[in-house]
């Protein structure tokens, strides 16, 4: 026989306390969507993104960087001394094709900056801009399951090059927009300098990764800071965002992944730009992520 139990009594009461928990957890649940969304409306505060640098050994991206608010990706290239990481790019196939339809699913995917055809070699990059303009706009059109936001020219510009003024405007001009581009500072110019020398040249609807230059010890967190309210002054916070070397030299022309120790004043210190890790499959595990969240 089954046990009816008897009814409850509804009181006013109860009522009242019933709406107020109901609406205690209503409130916790925006605080907790606004605390994850918030570094993303203020275009900082966190990690927006992570960058990946795709090679032949690592076509299969694997991490928790969403737990730093990461939901943008940068992909340095789908196409590189001539080797296509997707169909009909390069001169040859890569060996093994990357998982788009499973990356443009993770959460840290979102949205995707999608790096068009470049070399390995920075020299090479230069001497070929032209052409890896002319092969970029190609790479452009591959048909991805990704949401493309933007394309990133993987030709990297400091003022050393000298000749950056005179062919990158033509190189640009080939390519689709939202366009954005990388830039450093191995002169130690400044700032100030760096972006006087960029505004001579530099298209209007063209966007800079500023490479903050911490990882290889060429300037400090506050310095890298300075560069990018500078450029930010010249070319106005949308244009700007920030690249944090998440490596620091290990010796012979060798990187180890940076300690969270290390990371963090690095992250701090650019609260208020859009901040993308170089990079996430290398140097970025799951272990760093971790001690990162619980820093940051």
């Amino acid at each position: 026989m089954v046990r009816h139990s008897q009814p409850r009594t509804v009181t006013r009461r109860s009522v009242i306390v019933g709406l107020a928990l109901l609406g205690l957890v209503s409130v916790l649940g925006v605080l907790a969507v606004l605390r994850n969304a918030l570094p993303r409306w203020l275009g900082g505060g966190g990690v927006a993104g992570i960058v990946w640098q795709l090679d032949t050994s690592t076509t299969a991206p694997e991490g928790n960087w969403q737990r730093l608010g990461v939901d943008h990706l940068l992909i340095q290239w789908s196409e590189v001394d001539g080797i296509g990481f997707a169909p009909g790019l390069g001169k040859r196939p890569a060996e093994k094709m990357p998982d788009w339809a499973r990356i443009g699913q993770e959460p840290w995917a979102r949205s995707v900056i999608l790096g068009l055809a470049g070399n390995f070699s920075e020299r090479a990059s230069r001497d070929n801009v032209l052409a890896l303009a002319d092969a970029s706009a190609v790479a452009a059109k591959a048909e991805l399951p990704l949401n493309v936001v933007g394309y990133y020219f993987p030709v990297e510009v400091d003022p050393t090059w000298k000749e950056a003024p005179a062919v990158m405007p033509e190189a640009l001009a080939r390519l689709p927009r939202p366009l954005w581009i990388s830039v450093y500072d191995s002169a130690n110019i400044g700032g100030a300098a760096l972006a006087g020398w960029l505004a001579e040249w530099l298209p209007d609807d063209v966007g800079i990764f500023f490479q903050d230059g911490v990882g290889v010890e060429a300037r400090t967190p506050r310095t890298a800071r300075d560069y990018a309210d500078q450029l930010a002054a010249r070319f106005g916070k949308h244009r700007v965002r920030v690249i944090a070397e998440a490596f620091r030299p290990l010796g012979k022309g060798r990187f180890r992944p940076a300690t969270a120790a290390e990371l963090v004043p690095q992250i701090r210190a650019l609260s208020g730009y859009q901040l993308y890790l170089f990079d996430g499959p290398h140097y970025v595990d799951d272990a760093l992520v971790d001690a990162l969240a619980e820093r940051l």
